[in-house]
């Protein structure tokens, strides 16, 4: 009886795992870093902070990247003003990209 309900727990939680819309796996900062510089460095920065020529040439103001997870994974995959969204940046790779974003702010 102990070992049938143990099995019950163990199948509810993976059943919970996989239907969960949240994240399961924990983001890399580090991993983030090579997609942040191939897609988003052009017109962002190196640090986050924007690259003025870029700015001047789309004639758009430098604003602050996204504060929260939710901010800056909206805007990739949605995009914002004149940025389109960055399709190719999905899954763990998003999720690494929004902890890199997080990284240029310490």
């Amino acid at each position: 009886m102990r070992l049938s309900k143990t099995v019950i727990g163990f199948t509810l939680v993976c059943w919970t795992a996989a239907l969960s819309p949240t994240v399961v796996w924990a983001a890399d900062a580090a991993a983030g870093k090579p997609v942040y510089d191939a897609k988003c460095k052009a017109c962002h920065g190196a640090n986050g902070e924007g690259n003025p020529n870029m700015a001047k040439a789309l004639k758009v103001e430098l604003k602050p990247l996204g504060e929260s997870s939710a901010d800056v994974k909206k805007v990739v995959m949605e995009g914002t003003g004149k940025m389109k969204p960055v399709a190719s940046v999905t899954g763990a790779d998003l999720d690494n990209v929004v902890a890199y974003v997080h990284s240029l702010k310490k």
